[in-house]
Formats: C-alpha cells, structure tokens, sequence
C-alpha cells in the first residue's frame, strides 16, 4: 500500500489529507472518499482518525482519499458546513485528476455531518457512482432549532473548530446552511445509483429515526443497515465496517487485471 500526502485548496483555504493506493500504485482502482462527521470535541492525539479505515479499505483493493473538512484537523479555515460541500467538490475534482482512479466507481462514505454533506453533494454531481452513509442525520434540527445560534458558535470556537475571530460575519446565514444542507431534501435526487443508510439503534446524537425517515424518501437502488447496540461512533464499531466494506465492494468490482490509461 502506498500513502501520499494531499494538500488540496478549496475557496483559498488549504484543505489537507491523504491518499491511499493498493499495492504498488499501479492500476485503475475503484475509489472511496471518506467525509467525516462534525467535531464535538476538542480532539484527541492518540485516535488515529479515518486512517485506519482508510487503510482497511484500501487492502481490499481501492483508492481511498480521507482529508479534513474545513475548520478541522490540519485544514485551514473554519467549520462552515456549506463550505464543507465545496470542499467536497474539491475532493471529487482532485480524484478525477488521477490516473489510478476509475471513474466509473467513485463511491462517497460519510459520517455523521459528512453523511450529509455527502448527500447534497452526490445528489448533484454524477460523477459519484454510490454512496454509503453512516449516523446520517435527516435534518440539522439539534442546531438550527436552537433560539440562540450564538451558543453553538461559542461551542465550536471552544474545540477549535473556529479559529478566527471575526467568523461567522452573520450568525443566521451561518446557521441556514444547516436548514439548506438537510439531507432529506435531496436523498431522493440520489438513485438510480446505489445507497447504504447505517445507523446504529442507540445512537445517542442522532436518533435512528432519522435512518427510517431517509429509507422512506430515497430512490432504489437502497439498503438500511441498522446495527443493533450500536451508538454514534460507526467508523468504531466493526460489525457497522464490515457491513459498509462488502457492500462497496459488491458495488465496484476489484479487478486487478485493469490499467491506468
């Protein structure tokens, strides 16, 4: 496995991750770009992050892209989740740039806040074959029904998640790209290419009813996986993983036999 460093700019900010290759780097490999979920906390310098699950994935023979949004991790910026789908974009762009992608099979696994902004990202750009989510809320309600959005501001300043002082300019318009980014509005717009909804049955920030309501609205292709006594945390648990990993490899076949071109 190879793993390259990734520094990529999204609206000037720089946005950082890493790429991950089976083998020797050599091929044309259906591709996996992991979108985390929304920091509640400061973090932690022991947790590795998606880099486990990165290179879980990619042994089974697929690029894989993790970065950080942003506002987190060594990206610059603040947490604006409208500018995460830029980001996104950003991602999706870079690996189309790439020899060693396929680009017939480029699936988009989100956590959590990531889900979504996964979501309203695939449901307008076809160049994402399918997409699995994980936690993925229905609606941002546990922010933007708040009375004080300057609470969840002063939150997100105290974890470091935003850095700059004079950030957000307007509070409201910062908090409506929550309400404009809810999933349910666009789930719909994702078939006829595959979905994986995973939710665990006790998580404890997004209530897995927000897993039901999005089965309902989505298109077919469309499979709910709900991991019984599993919380929020999904890329911890296995059994939600290993779930996730056969079904992207039931949707983009490995073949070693294909080259770059």
């Amino acid at each position: 496995m190879i793993r390259k460093s990734v520094t990529l700019e999204s609206d000037g900010i720089n946005i950082v991750g890493e790429l991950y290759l089976p083998g020797e780097g050599k091929g044309l490999f259906p591709t996996v770009c992991i979108c985390h979920g929304i920091p509640a906390k400061s973090p932690d310098p022991n947790d590795r992050g998606y880099a486990p699950l990165a290179e879980r994935i990619c042994h089974h023979g697929f690029a894989v892209l993790i970065f950080n949004f942003r506002g987190t991790g060594a990206s610059g910026g603040n947490i604006d989740i409208l500018g995460w789908t830029r980001d996104l974009k950003t991602a999706i762009d870079y690996l189309f740039t790439l020899s060693e992608v396929d680009k017939s099979h480029l699936s988009l696994l989100g956590f959590s806040g990531g889900a979504a902004v996964s979501v309203y990202v695939a449901a307008q750009d076809r160049r994402v074959s399918s997409i699995a989510t994980c936690a993925c809320p229905a609606e941002f309600g546990f922010l933007t029904e708040v009375n004080e959005p300057q609470a969840i501001i002063n939150h997100f300043r105290s974890i470091g998640t935003i850095r700059d002082s004079g950030f957000p300019q307007s509070a409201q318009e910062w908090i409506s790209g929550f309400r404009l980014v809810s999933p349910i509005k666009y789930i719909a717009r994702i078939t006829p290419r595959p979905l994986l909804l995973v939710h665990g049955s006790r998580d404890e920030t997004v209530e897995v009813s927000h897993a039901y309501k999005l089965y309902d609205e989505a298109g077919e292709p469309k499979q709910l996986i709900i991991v019984d006594g599993a919380e929020h945390g999904l890329r911890q648990n296995d059994r939600a993983m290993a779930a996730v990993l056969d079904w992207l490899k039931s949707h983009a076949p490995i073949s070693g036999s294909k080259q770059a071109i």
